[in-house]
């Protein structure tokens, strides 16, 4: 690779972790942490999570773009080089953080937690009937490589399981819904609704009254997407009735919320600060490596983004 420069544009303590990684395993490579860009014109590859603006005047060279997060709904694709190619970040610490957090949220649904904690709070002591994870209906929104995983270890738990996406998947022991016509039997036969869908124009709003309304009344809700599919008002109001019983929210619009945002206090709404999938700086720096070797073989980046789709 020659003297190329890779420049990383995000957290520094986590560049620092990065910049000991590439010295150990691409030592030819010029690793420099922003603001120190060093030559311009040697700026070959860049990670980020929000690009500096005019990447190709400050960057006449840029071959790539990397998010250093999983999402790149943050990027203005307008303002970036058209034939620039973007690749979001697909590593195992972001992976295995979601199957974490799902499963719990999914299981805390499962076996009422939320209902004992309002009970714990109450001075309550009142047993629930229990039933089995084969009797509950998870459905997973989104089936990329997030949703696969989640469903894998959800499947594995025993719950009967279905994901839907806009294209077509076949995944072991998963009932697969695909498209707008697919939707309603989908969310139908859901009793845990988890999105996992990239945020795009066509998903923004996405979980609004009319989809809560096609949900089994009662049903819960673990959002895990991007803060924009969720009309507040409308699982304010789901919840209010009865057809959402409990929700866990890990992205809100904006972020953080207002003090006086009425999630915060919701007896049935579970708040997290968007932490339920992290990048792993180490094995993050590594999967970045891989695709750059396999860029520069001529090889298909991992997480290489279709601009059409938006993911």
């Amino acid at each position: 690779m020659g003297t190329a420069t890779f420049l990383y544009k995000s957290d520094p303590v986590r560049g620092r972790q990065w910049a000991e990684v590439f010295g150990r395993r691409a030592p030819g490579i010029d690793f420099r942490i922003w603001p120190d860009i060093g030559d311009p014109a040697q700026v070959r590859f860049l990670a980020a999570w929000e690009p500096p603006p005019n990447l190709a005047e400050r960057f006449p060279n840029l071959e790539v773009l990397f998010s250093s997060g999983a999402g790149v709904d943050q990027f203005d694709f307008a303002a970036l080089p058209p034939d620039l190619p973007v690749v979001r970040m697909v590593e195992p610490g972001i992976v295995q953080g979601m199957v974490e957090y799902v499963t719990h949220a999914a299981l805390g649904l499962h076996r009422d937690m939320p209902r004992y904690r309002r009970q714990q709070q109450e001075g309550q002591w009142r047993p629930l009937p229990v039933r089995p994870a084969g009797e509950r209906r998870v459905g997973v929104l989104g089936l990329g490589s997030l949703g696969q995983a989640v469903l894998a270890q959800l499947v594995g738990l025993g719950f009967d399981c279905a994901g839907w996406s806009r294209s077509r998947h076949a995944l072991e022991g998963v009932e697969c819904h695909a498209g707008a016509d697919e939707l309603p039997a989908f969310l139908a036969r859901t009793d845990i609704l988890v999105c996992l869908l990239p945020l795009t124009e066509s998903t923004r709003g996405f979980l609004d009254a009319r989809l809560f309304s096609m949900l089994p009344s009662g049903a819960g809700l673990v959002h895990v997407g991007r803060g924009p599919q969720l009309i507040d008002a409308d699982l304010l109001a789901a919840l209010a009735s009865g057809q959402i019983g409990d929700a866990v929210l890990d992205v809100t619009d904006p972020e953080p919320l207002p003090p006086a945002h009425a999630f915060w206090r919701h007896p049935n709404i579970q708040l997290t600060p968007h932490i339920a999938s992290v990048t792993q700086p180490l094995s993050a720096a590594e999967v970045v490596l891989d695709n750059l070797r396999r860029f520069e073989d001529g090889e298909p980046m991992l997480g290489l983004v279709d601009r059409a789709r938006g993911y």
